[in-house]
């Protein structure tokens, strides 16, 4: 699969925070998330890994009780099912990839 840059495609996440599924397969997903300065990425969890770098921009990420602030090269990983969130201090881009595959992030051909 290969997918070009392109502006549209982007979904809501939560208020300040958009999403957009850049490639998938049967294991894996990549993401790229848009977060405006301000916003708050709330408490959650899911049963997938999830790895990521931040392109660009400045947060404070919470993965279970390890608080870490998070500036442009950076990454991390979230073990499956452990709660984690985020506050955005500047307008940042962050690339993640998600194992197994979300499949509620693969986009709805129908």
């Amino acid at each position: 699969m290969f997918a070009k840059s392109c502006d549209f495609g982007y979904i809501s996440a939560a208020p300040g925070i958009r999403r957009k599924t850049l490639v998938y397969g049967d294991k894996t997903l990549m993401t790229e998330f848009i977060l405006k300065k301000g916003s708050v990425l709330e408490h959650h969890c899911h049963p997938q890994e999830q790895t990521g770098y931040l392109i660009s921009g400045h947060l404070i990420l919470t993965i279970g009780d390890e608080v870490q602030e998070i500036r442009r090269g950076d990454s991390w990983v979230i073990p499956g099912n452990v709660e984690h969130h985020a506050k955005i201090l500047a307008d940042s881009v962050a690339l993640e990839v998600f194992a197994p595959r979300r499949d509620d992030y693969v986009p709805d051909k129908g």
